[in-house]
């Protein structure tokens, strides 16, 4: 034995005791054994003793291990015994939440994700491809990549990841010729793209990157143009451009319409306990993902609990006076009846100065009125939804999982799913105290 292997038998270690208890542990069990083999046939009684000897070392056996591997834990880190404990069951916590899908793009799927990363680690998010604005817009049209922007956003949303890896895929460049404007994250998606050729193989790749919790997945690998029919006529191509068109939006399109979707994204819906249409744009954001051909019947095809999200205020130069009632009836019109069981509606109210600021932008709250939702075959699931330490009239990431997952929890599990089920309640109630 060398002198640093020595160290572990220094005083105040705790390893010693515990070293020689499984020496003893050892003895004895080995002790039971060979007296069991010399006294097979003798009388019942002796043949108990022994094995009683041998089963007692066992047991011994097994706790002396439990205590040195706990004294190894508390060398190495004394003041994280019960942070990697509790680690530990979190992890194992989340890898038996409930599979859940969600759809979107735009800012409101990663507000989404977010809360719902904290119940579960199986998780899918299907993202619109339509993106041809800004930063994404321009990897599209110069590189021939899909638009990387809405992607990264969920990334970073389900990542587990230090801050400055976070923040340095945030990082957008002020200056240089070429360079300004660009987001990181959307560069490094963009070269990885390329030099994979393959979108998802450059998302798996940036999933390690970030340790994220789930997977993200475009909606089509096919590239696609989002087109919008307008009340007065016109035809507006793209999707950055139908807000700035300030129409009445009639129905969107995809060009091509026989755009597929991925079979993961499938695979992701059928396996699905919890489906949830994301809140954000409802024409350029959500109905990207329901038009993709093969989407919405399997959605409608699923044996999950459906829930659509409904943003908290109308979005100008697209859903400019909708109800939530309308909401709906526009999914329908372009994606067919049968996608929603449950609509997640905000009843906090928003402070006068924050009304204002959206009334200085032609925006309002999306009016809701139960009687006339529940006639129409959904249940309404409202609470308090709006963030508290925000500006804006964003949705509360947590208060949005807490309340999808409590009514989901409310069904009657699967076989073999009560103790899951049971464990996601216990977590929930524990929140509200």
């Amino acid at each position: 034995m060398t002198g640093r292997a020595l160290r572990w038998l220094m005083p105040g270690l705790r390893f010693k005791r515990w070293l020689g208890l499984l020496i003893v542990a050892v003895a004895l069990a080995a002790v039971g054994a060979v007296l069991l083999v010399h006294a097979w046939g003798v009388p019942h009684q002796r043949i108990s003793q022994d094995v009683a000897l041998m089963l007692v070392g066992l047991v011994v056996g097994i706790y002396a291990v439990r205590q040195l591997i706990m004294s190894v834990v508390t060398a190495l880190v004394p003041s994280e015994q019960g942070e990697i404990a509790e680690s530990y069951w979190r992890a194992r916590m989340l890898l038996r939440g409930p599979r859940i899908v969600a759809l979107g793009g735009g800012t409101g799927l990663p507000v989404l994700l977010r809360g719902l990363k904290q119940y579960s680690s199986n998780i899918t998010a299907i993202v619109a491809v339509t993106d041809d604005g800004g930063s994404s817009g321009r990897l599209r049209g110069e590189l021939g990549v899909p638009p990387p922007g809405d992607l990264r956003n969920c990334l970073l949303a389900l990542a587990e990841t230090e801050p400055l890896l976070e923040r340095l895929f945030q990082y957008r460049f002020d200056t240089g010729e070429g360079l300004s404007g660009h987001a990181f994250g959307n560069l490094f998606l963009a070269a990885m793209c390329t030099v994979t050729g393959d979108l998802q193989e450059a998302i798996r790749a940036s999933s390690r990157v970030l340790a994220v919790r789930g997977q993200v997945l475009p909606a089509t690998d096919d590239q696609v143009v989002l087109r919008a029919e307008l009340e007065d006529g016109r035809v507006i191509e793209g999707e950055s451009r139908i807000p700035e068109a300030r129409g009445v939006v009639r129905r969107v399109l995809l060009a091509p319409e026989s755009a597929g979707p991925t079979r993961e994204a499938l695979q992701a819906i059928a396996e699905a306990d919890i489906i949830v249409l994301a809140p954000g744009s409802l024409f350029t954001s959500l109905m990207p993902n329901l038009l993709v051909h093969g989407i919405a019947d399997a959605i409608r095809g699923s044996r999950a609990m459906r829930f659509y999200v409904q943003n908290i205020m109308t979005q100008p130069g697209e859903t400019d006076g909708m109800s939530a009632a309308q909401h709906l009836a526009a999914i329908n019109e372009h994606a067919g009846a049968g996608l929603v069981d449950c609509v997640v509606l905000n009843e906090t109210e928003l402070d006068p100065e924050t009304a204002a600021r959206y009334r200085e932008r032609d925006a309002a709250v999306v009016p809701w009125n139960q009687q006339e939702l529940a006639a129409a075959g959904y249940e309404v699931c409202a609470g308090p939804l709006l963030a508290q330490d925000s500006r804006y009239a964003w949705h509360d990431p947590q208060a949005v999982a807490r309340l999808i997952l409590q009514r989901w929890s409310r069904r009657r599990p699967e076989p073999g799913r009560l103790m899951d089920v049971l464990m996601l309640r216990d977590q929930l109630r524990a929140e509200q105290r």
